[in-house]
């Protein structure tokens, strides 16, 4: 089977909670977009998915675009982002700043190939380069990091817009500079990779650092255990906007088997009758909802298939969680439970209380960090 061939899964990253200070690592920004393989054969270009799956479809602007910037023969690993001038949008958002926007990127996911062109037209994409696995049809993958950045570096030399070349830096006080920066252009934290490690597909060789923060959010349901009725998968987290209505803003599911056990007994008296006087009320009677509010429950084609039935709780109880970033007006990932707010009262749960941050033009971090840094 030649390195041209796809599939090939992609090296993958394990959490950090600060930069490494030992050892050699290459520091690059992460970027929050959809994870990509490239395969450029003789005469064809294919897109690879983190899940092995094909991409070309839904970016068919950046198919072409790769068909005629890339040599015949290389495989590249990179991700494919969308610039758009609201950046993620919602709470903390700058009105007219640019950044990377994770929403509009998952719209170009439409089956519909009019629809696809359509928004290749008016959201198109771009694909940002951080990996070399193979040039002139020789597999680099068992090549140490370094050599295969500076191979990286040279096929990518002249290549423009809409394929670009990831920033990186030696320096671990630029790293963390970058760090605290390039969220305000939409980037997600910072990855490690080791000089001399070599490309192992499926492993989890390199680290990320992600931008982590806290918040006191309104418990207002539950999840049974997917294979469990009888006990809690996850809990529902809403808090309260400037109209004081209670949005639903995310999950956190990070139980033991026996914590689950524990909620399931704990949070029973708050089960009854707790649809009666429940914010989310009018999405449990209609089968529907006002898609200005946000509430559990509401399907989408991201999750056609899957059980969002939940059981409402009394508003009663407040947890503090950790969460990463928002997209839009909801936690982009599950967030960590931390522990139960008995000093905290549900109405202290705002929006107010999340950090905003600083904004930061997306074109200045391609100038930020090269080779040699």
């Amino acid at each position: 089977m030649s390195i041209l061939d796809p599939p090939i899964e992609p090296m993958l990253a394990k959490l950090a909670e600060a930069l490494p200070t030992v050892g050699s690592f290459l520091f690059e920004p992460k970027w929050d977009g959809f994870r990509a393989i490239v395969f450029r054969g003789a005469s064809d270009v294919y897109i690879q998915s983190r899940d092995l799956k094909p991409l070309d479809r839904y970016f068919p602007e950046l198919h072409e675009a790769l068909l005629e910037k890339l040599p015949p023969g290389c495989v590249l690993d990179g991700e494919i982002v969308i610039k758009t001038p609201r950046g993620r949008g919602g709470h903390g958002a700058h009105a007219g700043h640019a950044g990377l926007d994770f929403e509009a990127l998952q719209m170009r996911l439409h089956p519909a190939a009019s629809r696809a062109a359509k928004l290749a037209k008016e959201t198109p994409a771009s694909f940002v380069a951080f990996d070399l696995l193979a040039s002139s049809g020789r597999d680099l993958m068992g090549e140490p990091q370094r050599e295969r950045r500076a191979r990286l570096e040279k096929l990518l030399v002249k290549v423009g817009p809409p394929v670009f070349l990831t920033p990186v830096t030696r320096d671990r006080d630029v790293a963390a500079k970058w760090l605290a920066e390039f969220e305000g252009a939409g980037l997600d934290g910072v990855i490690a990779k080791p000089e001399d490690g070599y490309y192992l597909p499926g492993k989890r060789a390199m680290i990320k650092v992600k931008h982590a923060r806290t918040a006191d959010c309104v418990v207002a349901g539950f999840r049974w255990y997917k294979t469990d009725k009888e006990v809690v998968g996850s809990l529902l987290l809403g808090l309260y906007d400037d109209e004081r209505h209670l949005q639903h803003v995310g999950v956190t599911s990070s139980f033991t088997l026996a914590m689950r056990k524990q909620l399931a007994d704990e949070l029973a008296p708050l089960r009854k009758n707790a649809l009666q006087d429940h914010p989310w009320r009018a999405w449990a009677d209609t089968g529907g909802g006002n898609e200005a509010k946000r509430v559990p429950g509401m399907q989408s084609r991201w999750s056609a298939g899957k059980d969002l039935s939940w059981e409402p709780l009394h508003v009663e109880r407040v947890c503090e969680v950790k969460y990463d970033h928002l997209q839009g007006n909801r936690f982009r990932h599950a967030a960590t439970f931390l522990r139960w707010r008995p000093d905290k009262q549900p109405s202290d749960c705002r929006y107010d209380q999340l950090e905003i941050t600083p904004p930061y033009e997306l074109d200045n971090v391609f100038s930020s960090g090269s080779s040699g840094s």
